[in-house]
């Protein structure tokens, strides 16, 4: 599988891929037909790059020449943080049957997802911001550069305190040129209170309201995980609707990982699971919220994302009610992916 193009080494860590990143390539990018935006912002397509894969301002230039539109710098901090230890992306074999598993086991090769362990990593402030003011400037009209900003708690915080860390870097981001924030209310690799925050809607609403205080005019989007119930869902959408453009979703499932050896990896703590296994858990809960939107009227646009991979994913999230799509694990795999969903069109 894969394009030809190059790609992020999943045998290397994030330092080593944060260096080694391939120039940007001179390719004739399709045209898409229909008119675009994002959070209200004129696009060229509905097609980008989910927080993750673009470690720094070389990597989104990478992807934006080849097809994608909005582009999602890598999730920064108030300070720097390391990577967790290798293995940062682990193959996986999904349990046949099974959508919400409580283990996987671990595949010699990448057969379509994977776990994924990095902990959310940071480089320091003022690094992060001045490459995001060089690459703004180097993108062409029609490119949406979102920048990915996450708090980093200290053990006796109050949400307060931690909805003034997510405000704090959401301010920087739009300073440095950003055309919209999306703050991570999810991450599946960590249990601390930054990557569980959308499971508790009174909490997320009060990160929101501040985000939106710190950057009135900049279109914010809040990164969610995988919710099981309506009554969490509606609620949650009840307490962001007031502060929030977007919802995107869904951010990975989260399971423990053993090799065949019967050993659990990552100290048998959970990980996040990605790839084309977590697709129908992504598209069903874009379709409950699509479905809640529409019944109560909320004035929410979503972004689908989780384990997309085609053309027909792209329209299976349109007809989802998204304005986009955001792809991660395929992208990386297939650098090219891009340029052949708009040459198959969607």
């Amino acid at each position: 599988m894969g394009s030809g193009f190059a790609k992020y080494d999943i045998t290397r860590d994030y330092a080593w891929n944060f260096e080694h990143v391939p120039e940007p390539v001179d390719d004739v990018v399709p045209g898409v037909e229909g008119v675009w935006s994002y959070c209200g912002v004129t696009v060229e397509s509905p097609l980008g790059i989910a927080a993750g894969p673009l470690l720094n301002g070389k990597w989104l230039l990478y992807y934006a020449a080849l097809g994608f539109d909005i582009l999602t710098y890598k999730t920064v901090r108030r300070c720097e943080r390391a990577s967790y230890g290798l293995p940062n992306l682990q193959p996986i074999a999904w349990p046949s049957g099974e959508a919400l598993p409580d283990e996987v086991g671990t595949t010699e090769s990448m057969e379509g997802s994977w776990a994924v362990s990095f902990g959310m990593p940071s480089k320091p402030p003022r690094f992060w911001q001045d490459d995001v003011a060089a690459t703004r400037s180097r993108l062409a009209k029609g490119k949406f550069l979102s920048v990915s900003v996450v708090a980093t708690a200290e053990e006796d915080w109050s949400i307060d305190d931690l909805a003034a860390d997510y405000a704090q870097c959401g301010k920087w981001a739009a300073d440095s040129g950003a055309d919209g924030v999306e703050a991570n209310f999810s991450c599946p690799n960590v249990s601390s209170v930054d990557g569980q925050l959308y499971l508790n809607p009174t909490d997320a609403g009060i990160v929101a309201a501040k985000l939106r205080e710190a950057i009135p005019d900049t279109p914010l989007l809040l990164k969610i995980g995988h919710i099981e119930n309506r009554e969490t869902s509606q609620a949650l959408l009840e307490a962001l609707t007031p502060f929030a453009d977007a919802l995107v979703m869904v951010n990975g499932l989260s399971a423990k990982v053993r090799r065949p050896s019967g050993e659990l990896l990552f100290e048998g703590q959970c990980r996040g699971l990605a790839g084309e296994a977590i697709r129908e858990t992504a598209l069903g809960q874009l379709a409950l919220f699509d479905e809640l939107i529409r019944e109560f009227g909320f004035d929410m646009r979503l972004v689908g994302v989780g384990g997309l991979g085609q053309a027909a994913d792209v329209r299976a999230c349109l007809d989802r009610g998204c304005e986009a799509v955001q792809f991660a694990t395929a992208a990386m795999v297939d650098p090219g992916l891009g340029l052949a969903i708009r040459r198959d069109g969607f």
